[in-house]
């Protein structure tokens, strides 16, 4: 009997746990999961489709736009904070292209310099009157007239000549009672340039005479008529200026980082448009000690021979000069179109895996450029794989995706709008984004590039006005602009994603180009430009124009943070200085 109760007792007990674990098994097995669901929830971020920037541990409104927001992708492919990628797409259409860094001998590298011939100022020349009088005849008839010393260039009536030359007809008589009286009349004579032989004349034939002539004291070209015939002058009174042009100066303007490159009597090629297949030596002559603080140049000077009056003033030239020796044997460089500059900092971008396109922002410090190439003293090592070519692109898809970039030094916050350095907008959808490319080219018809390019012609008459420094014509351009920008059919964009993107940038463009139109101040003018050329690189970027545009850059624009802008040619021309600064910059991206 006790046996069989144990059995009975042992039985129900295996029954208990058997369904306690059919009861309560499952359900534990769930909760698990739950808060394994849970707890991968709770490290969830949320963004907005319309603006990616936003990041929140939880879902609710865009506190920019009030549009719910969604789950944002988590990075599960390995990247490091400061790394991102692109797309294979987006690399072939920024026609993005690498170099592999690498170090390099600085002998036989050059630095080429543009300058400006100017008058050799040590063999200038001012011809004045040494009495005052009536000029009878002016024997000079047009600037440019070259003359030769003792050439008679003028001939004076002067009532106090004519006064001395009685005195010393008086004084002759008086020279063996009075010889004090008569040195002092020959004295004064002499310093109104009168030669001896002139004097003597006067004082043997005891005739006054009424003219006198003006002779030239150096050898020249007249640069300069100061007087005309029939004048009155007084005495000192300039009446020509007279340049000797068989030597010239050969001004160039020579950058900061360059300065420590040049040296005294470093020798100079020069060659210049007129004779294009001529190169004349010269030497360094100059180097000025005071920088110039708008330009951030100093003048360098050569002194070039010109007998056969083959150089004339005003005329544009080029310097070609060997780069001073390094005191390193070699130095490491690389191509000046990898280099973002924002006034404080150089920065390019690193391809950190070689199979795959995933790039890194990295800091580097300059020494001078050579050429089109910068030495770099930091930031860079022999072997790392840079961009050389679709930086903008790089940079831009950096800035979209919260990393570290030109503009935003510390990451986590995406440039938008002024802030930007090609005003990047984020009105975009959510595919969009998903492309880590905000100016990847969209597919739209024809007929929609083709109003828009009526608009991009515009800009561009725009930009030359702001080259000329004509603030008129830069507002009528402004204007011209905003009119064919109204006709720009939006219902040519089927596709909704191109809808948005052009909204977005029309609406920039027109608010830019509207503050250039109300305002006549060039520096405003410019200042607007500025965004206007921002928003309008992302329209060509992304819609295209059926045209190849440069994006030129100077890194002097916009106090020293850099400007940009669009053209039609690879020349450079800056927009933002005008006549001071014309060739500063250089292009950074061709759009196909």
């Amino acid at each position: 009997m006790k046996n069989n109760k144990i059995v009975i007792y042992v039985g129900l007990l295996i029954a208990g746990v058997l369904l306690g674990w059919l009861l309560f098994g499952g359900s534990s097995k769930e909760e698990t999961e739950h808060n394994h669901d849970k707890v991968a929830s709770t490290n969830q971020m949320w963004t907005c489709s319309m603006h990616p920037q936003i990041m929140q541990p939880e879902s609710g409104d865009c506190p920019i736009c009030g549009m719910d927001l969604i789950p944002a992708e988590s990075s599960a492919d390995g990247l490091l904070a400061d790394q991102f990628k692109l797309t294979e797409n987006a690399m072939a259409l920024a026609n993005i292209q690498t170099t592999i860094v690498g170090k390099g001998n600085v002998d036989g590298n050059t630095i080429k310099l543009s300058g400006k011939i100017a008058q050799n100022e040590e063999a200038n020349a001012v011809q004045v009157s040494y009495f005052s009088g009536r000029i009878e005849r002016l024997n000079v008839s047009f600037t440019g007239e070259k003359v030769r010393k003792g050439q008679l260039l003028a001939t004076i009536y002067s009532p106090e000549l004519y006064a001395a030359q009685q005195e010393l007809i008086t004084a002759s008589s008086l020279k063996e009672s009075q010889p004090a009286l008569y040195k002092a009349v020959r004295n004064k004579l002499k310093l109104w340039k009168l030669s001896e032989n002139q004097i003597n004349q006067i004082e043997e034939t005891q005739k006054v005479k009424e003219n006198f002539p003006v002779y030239a004291t150096v050898s020249g070209t007249v640069t300069e008529k100061l007087v005309e015939q029939g004048d009155y002058i007084k005495q000192g009174q300039p009446l020509l200026k007279i340049a000797n042009l068989n030597t010239v100066w050969a001004n160039f303007d020579v950058y900061e980082n360059q300065i420590d490159v040049f040296k005294k009597g470093q020798e100079v090629l020069v060659t210049t448009n007129a004779y294009a297949n001529k190169e004349f030596k010269g030497k360094v002559d100059f180097i000025d000690p005071i920088l110039d603080n708008k330009t951030r140049t100093v003048t360098l000077r050569v002194v070039l021979n010109n007998e056969n009056d083959v150089f004339k003033p005003g005329m544009f030239v080029t310097a070609t000069i060997n780069a001073a020796k390094n005191k390193k044997t070699e130095v490491l460089t690389i191509p000046t179109s990898a280099v973002l500059w924002t006034g404080e900092r150089s920065v390019v971008y690193i391809k950190t895996n070689s199979n795959q396109p995933v790039f890194e922002m990295r800091e580097i410090k300059l020494g001078n450029q050579i050429g089109n190439k910068y030495e770099v003293l930091e930031g860079v090592f022999v072997g790392n794989e840079i961009v050389t070519n679709g930086t903008f692109t790089v940079d831009a898809a950096a800035q979209l995706q919260g990393k570290k970039s030109m503009m935003n030094k510390d990451g986590g916050k995406v440039m938008t709008g002024h802030e930007g350095h090609l005003g990047m907008d984020h009105n975009v959808s959510k595919k969009e984004s998903d492309h880590t490319n905000m100016n990847e080219r969209l597919t739209v018809s024809e007929k929609f590039q083709e109003q828009l390019k009526v608009v991009y012609n515009e800009y561009i008459n725009l930009k030359d006005a702001l080259v000329k420094e004509d603030s008129k014509s830069t507002s009528i351009s402004a204007t011209s602009l905003l009119n064919n920008l109204s006709k720009v059919d939006m219902k040519l964009l089927a596709d909704n994603m191109a809808h948005n993107r052009w909204m977005s940038l029309e609406k920039e463009i027109k608010s830019s180009a509207t503050s250039i139109s109300k305002t006549s101040d060039i520096k405003a003018q410019r200042d607007h430009f500025k965004y206007l050329s921002s928003h309008f690189i992302n329209v060509v970027q992304v819609f295209g124009v059926n045209e190849k545009v440069y994006v030129e850059f100077c890194p002097m624009g916009d106090n020293n943070k850099g400007a940009y802008w669009l053209s039609k040619e690879e020349k450079v021309i800056n927009p933002y200085f005008g006549s001071a600064m014309l060739t500063c910059g250089e292009v950074k991206q061709v759009i196909e």
